[in-house]
């Protein structure tokens, strides 16, 4: 709010001239029922993206191009917010969350996380989606000292805080995910022939990696074929159709949705039937299993560590029926089916513990050491028996998954909870 000077001014002392602007400013203040606010000014090279009533929050996430099934979790955080600023903030202000669209694009990642930072002066990064994308900023928001927290990606380096100590994964590591196939897969079967498809970029590696870590010196013997994608590509066909004539009996697909649901109609088609086993980023009911074909699927293997709402054994769990209430009235034509939107509360959840525990301290330091002090904190869609933890020296905030299978309706989940072994 500005405050004019007049011609009524002019010829006042220069001391007379300091008390008609302050008591301009000091009326102008109460007016908008701000005076206790300006009693203790926040700078603003200190605090970035904070005022005495708003913090900023940004965050890129595809809502176009060939990864746009997630565009749903930016889609749910905005109205999430929304919520929290209804029930009247955290400490006294509101989320300002900005959610730019970088459609999967790494160069339009960069370009949007700039123009957060330096442009919006954001406080902080939350849940920015994609391996490649993420991988595209994390020096420079490292370099600006910028929290980059609990990203929509399971990469491994996520966890790395000695050398990024300003990022912070939030999901399971895709290496501890990729190990836990590989040693189902051996009990199930020592002469296991496996085929992966992964998409070409840090995401799909990290699944390479993983199965190396159980295989061992295993691997080139276990592993009949290995074949990527680009995720430009328009499909995947003919990556499909070589893994089966590599005459594995076991498949590990690594893709986002897109893919994901082109690879199960494919074997479908082929009337190919490996055990198929399906990165967790990819198994939603509404984004994948229904476009794919819901019966074309049976049989695929995966890890879970969230409340899969279509899941019949959570019809009254007490955390999807908060969820639930939460989309009735802020997105009430969604597709409940679409676990993109449990995930997005779930983590969205863990944030406002993360705020909570800043206490109204939202420097860039404080937000950083509370995400590393995170003790059980409160997600209410994970499964039962897994847990959110941090500290200064883990930055993979969950740890355990369980196996689950699909039985043409549902994820149907068996075994125990596996703690990860991720580095």
């Amino acid at each position: 709010m500005t405050t004019h000077m007049t011609h009524e001014t002019a010829g006042r002392g220069p001391l007379d001239l300091a008390r008609s602007v302050l008591g301009g400013l000091l009326v102008t203040a109460l007016a908008c029922g701000i005076l206790a606010a300006i009693a203790l000014p926040a700078s603003a090279g200190d605090l970035p993206g904070v005022t005495a009533t708003e913090i900023k929050i940004g965050q890129t996430i595809p809502y176009s191009g060939g990864a746009s099934a997630y565009g749903v979790i930016g889609k749910a955080e905005t109205a999430f917010f929304q919520m929290v600023n209804d029930q009247g903030g955290v400490a006294g202000h509101k989320i300002n969350f900005i959610s730019y669209d970088d459609g999967y694009s790494p160069p339009k990642t960069v370009e949007q996380v700039r123009r957060l930072i330096e442009e919006d002066q954001v406080a902080f990064l939350f849940n920015t989606l994609g391996t490649p994308t993420n991988t595209a900023i994390q020096k420079y928001v490292n370099q600006k000292k910028v929290p980059h927290l609990f990203l929509a990606t399971g990469a491994d380096k996520w966890g790395d805080y000695q050398h990024f100590p300003w990022t912070m994964g939030y999901q399971p590591s895709y290496r501890t995910e990729a190990q836990i196939y590989a040693k189902y897969m051996m009990s199930l079967n020592p002469q296991a022939k496996l085929a992966i498809l992964y998409q070409n970029d840090d995401f799909g590696k990290d699944y390479l990696v993983g199965t190396k870590d159980s295989l061992g010196d295993k691997y080139s013997s276990v592993v009949v074929k290995e074949v990527s994608y680009e995720a430009t590509d328009a499909t995947i066909d003919s990556q499909i159709s070589s893994m089966q004539a590599s005459g594995a009996e076991y498949i590990l697909v690594v893709a986002t949705p897109k893919f994901a649901a082109q690879a199960i109609k494919k074997v479908h088609d082929l009337n190919w039937h490996p055990t198929f086993f399906m990165t967790n980023v990819s198994i939603s009911v509404g984004a994948v299993m229904t476009p794919a074909g819901p019966e074309n699927g049976i049989g695929i293997i995966t890890t879970g560590y969230g409340k899969d709402p279509t899941d019949p054994a959570f019809k009254d769990d007490p955390g999807l029926a908060e969820w639930r209430a939460f989309m009735a009235k802020y997105l009430p034509n969604a597709d409940l089916t679409d676990a993109g939107y449990v995930y997005a509360y779930g983590v969205s959840t863990v944030l406002m513990q993360v705020l909570k525990q800043c206490d109204g301290n939202f420097s860039r330091e404080n937000i950083m050491k509370q995400a590393a002090n995170l003790h059980d904190a409160p997600d209410p869609v994970l499964l039962p028996g897994i847990k959110v933890n941090t500290s200064p020296s883990n930055f993979h905030p969950i740890r355990a998954m369980q196996l689950q299978k699909w039985d043409g309706k549902t994820w149907v989940r068996f075994g125990d909870v596996i703690e990860g072994t991720s580095s």
